[in-house]
């Protein structure tokens, strides 16, 4: 096993859980975490989450579930490389979506619209309300009581409104200081997996063509090398070992350029890093190439006229659902109606952000389908 950097998080020294408990041993702090990501609820529904495309349209693209496996598994390389904790990072990668909406980031958008004079709806939030309140699994605590370096990771974004009731977790966004290491690694690994997977699951979709992204200087550069080394490889194999090399040479950079910031900037320990500015980064070169995808994914296949149909059928989903279970609490589930009890359009919002695509249209179905079994 690599030695953890002095700059890294270490388990043994982690600033602890809202709620005490007895040692781990012999899984450390993080192991424990990743473990109670894995056997969540939350976490299970992921299967059937999806990111561009929604569930029924396919089942070779990517989900929520698929998308956190690939992240953990970018993130647990770099960690290795740079003598991070690699069970921190495969605990935030696992757990950064748990808090989704379905139908990716429509849902979101809409859920945020309905919940925009009850005090909002932003997905990092709501993961971190997942694994605070939300798991119901333990005897002695709600949520999953995990440690302060996991909930730190999970929380990427805040505004200063949220963070001043957030207490210990919120207080990096009041301070401008950063979050760990291995948090700023997963964050940047959501990067590289999402835009990657997304190229490939476009170009599976038929949505977007190999002649368009020969105007991405990364895509094409990619592609020349694999054409130039395999010229008969056919357009599926073709696609694999573009996108593969692509992934390579983000994680690669990061490496690279993260290891020169620490360099520079020397942190001595987890709460130098907090001090420092952001460490983990791409070279601004990689970094501006990255960019270039994103925003050709952007015009190319979120603005696709096919995607934006089916979002603007899943905000409409969304919206209704949101008005029939404010208008009438008693057609949410029993331990919904009690949360109902205290506040009725955060219980609605946690019921519907908590739902998987095809059961968030099946509830619609069974809400204003006549015909449809109760």
């Amino acid at each position: 096993m690599t030695p953890l950097a002095p700059h890294a998080a270490d388990p043994a020294k982690s600033r602890g859980r809202r709620h005490p408990e007895p040692p781990a041993a012999p899984r450390s702090e993080f192991q424990r975490d990743r473990d109670r990501i894995v056997h969540s609820t939350a976490f299970r529904r992921l299967e059937y989450k999806t990111q561009v495309f929604v569930n029924h349209e396919g089942d070779l693209f990517r989900t929520r579930l698929t998308h956190s496996l690939e992240v953990a598994q970018i993130g647990r390389t770099v960690a290795r490389l740079l003598g991070l904790d690699e069970d921190l990072i495969e605990t935030v990668a696992l757990a950064h979506d748990l808090g989704h909406t379905p139908f990716g980031h429509v849902g979101q958008d809409a859920l945020n619209e309905c919940m925009r004079e009850h005090g909002g709806f932003e997905h990092n939030l709501q993961s971190l309300r997942v694994v605070d309140r939300l798991e119901q699994k333990y005897a002695e605590f709600e949520g999953l009581n995990l440690t302060f370096e996991a909930r730190e990771g999970i929380l990427k974004h805040c505004s200063k409104k949220n963070a001043e009731r957030l207490g210990d977790v919120g207080r990096r966004f009041l301070e401008g200081h950063q979050p760990s290491l291995e948090a700023q690694i997963t964050n940047l690994a959501d990067e590289i997996a999402y835009n990657n997977h997304d190229v490939d699951d476009g170009l599976r979709s038929g949505l977007i063509s190999l002649e368009q992204l020969e105007a991405v200087s990364m895509f094409r550069r990619h592609l020349d090398q694999v054409r130039g080394r395999y010229p008969d490889l056919n357009d599926r194999r073709l696609i694999h070992e573009t996108v593969r090399r692509m992934i390579n040479t983000l994680v690669v950079d990061l490496v690279e350029q993260t290891r020169r910031n620490i360099e520079e900037h020397r942190p001595a320990d987890i709460d130098g890093v907090r001090r420092c500015p952001p460490l983990a980064a791409f070279s601004p070169e990689v970094r501006e190439a990255h960019l270039e995808l994103k925003r050709f994914l952007f015009q190319n296949l979120y603005r696709h006229f096919r995607v934006v149909r089916m979002s603007e059928k899943a905000r409409r989903l969304i919206r209704e659902l949101f008005d029939a279970f404010v208008g009438e609490p008693r057609l949410l589930p029993p331990e919904y109606q009690t949360l109902a009890d205290q506040d009725p359009h955060r219980a609605v919002c946690d019921y519907i952000a908590g739902m998987t695509d095809r059961y968030a249209i099946l509830e619609h179905r069974r809400l204003y389908d006549i015909e449809a079994l109760a």
